[in-house]
């Protein structure tokens, strides 16, 4: 699962986003609805003709990867690792937790540039494309 840094990156071209993919032809890539909300957040924020330029780059990206809903048993991973967290005094950010909720429900590795957050999860397991 592609967090939102991973594709930003890619598209402010400070990292190879294809080539990466193409790098580990035999994974599937996949990103949660919850990425795809901040990733059309940047482009609502753009003015041209950055606007169009995201558009199109995110509208490239959805077409070739599949978007992962936030379920009822996302919302349950969701609850139960916001719980942990908080009771540990670890919080991350709310996107960050939907997302890592997302992946361990089905039981993908996030691709993510921010680890150190990620790694606050029990049970995530993490990349660091490169």
């Amino acid at each position: 699962m592609l967090d939102a840094d991973v594709i930003i990156r890619g598209e402010k071209g400070t990292f190879d986003l294809a080539g990466w993919v193409a790098s580990l032809a035999n994974d599937q890539f996949e990103i949660a609805a919850i990425t795809v909300a901040e990733l059309w957040h940047g482009v609502e924020r753009a003015t041209e003709p950055h606007k169009s330029k995201r558009r199109k780059y995110l509208e490239t990206v959805m077409s070739a990867l599949p978007v992962v809903p936030y379920t009822d048993q996302t919302a349950y991973e969701h609850a139960r690792i916001w719980a942990e967290l908080q009771s540990s005094g670890k919080m991350i950010g709310a996107y960050d937790l939907i997302v890592a909720a997302a992946a361990l429900e089905r039981g993908s590795r996030v691709a993510t540039f921010n680890k150190r957050h990620f790694a606050l999860v029990r049970g995530l397991h993490i990349i660091e494309p490169g």
